[in-house]
């Protein structure tokens, strides 16, 4: 969970952003809110998060952003009791311009496939 709690270093492993911000941590240094600039699908833009930590899960929504009508998203990590840990990656993102279900959907694949690579990649070294 340190590596998704650190969000101010997506940028190096997160495809299409170019800055985070954390706006406040709460007691245990985890960000309560950030602010993402870069790549949103087909634009553009920037958009901030709140977040819902748990001690295996955080989950996210938008709370600005123009180019973003509505985003959730969830990562849920899992021990495996073999020093390893199995994350999952939930997200749905609707863009402020209108996208048909299939493309966007698409698009959410790609985003989740690309953020678990990076994140994989980042966790192992």
């Amino acid at each position: 969970m340190a590596t998704i709690a650190d969000v101010e270093s997506y940028p190096e492993w997160v495809p299409g952003l170019d800055h985070v911000s954390a706006d406040g941590v709460d007691a245990d240094g985890r960000p309560l809110a950030a602010t993402f600039h870069g790549t949103l699908g087909l634009t553009r833009g920037s958009y901030s998060v709140a977040y819902d930590w748990a001690d295996s899960e955080v989950s996210w929504h938008r709370t600005e952003g123009d180019a973003l009508k509505d985003l959730h998203g969830t990562y849920i990590c899992t021990d495996r009791g073999d020093g390893t840990t199995e994350v999952e990656y939930r997200l749905d993102v609707e863009l402020a311009i209108p996208v048909v279900g299939m493309i966007r959907r698409k698009g959410e694949k790609v985003i989740v496939d690309s953020a678990l690579k990076g994140l994989k990649k980042r966790v192992e070294g």
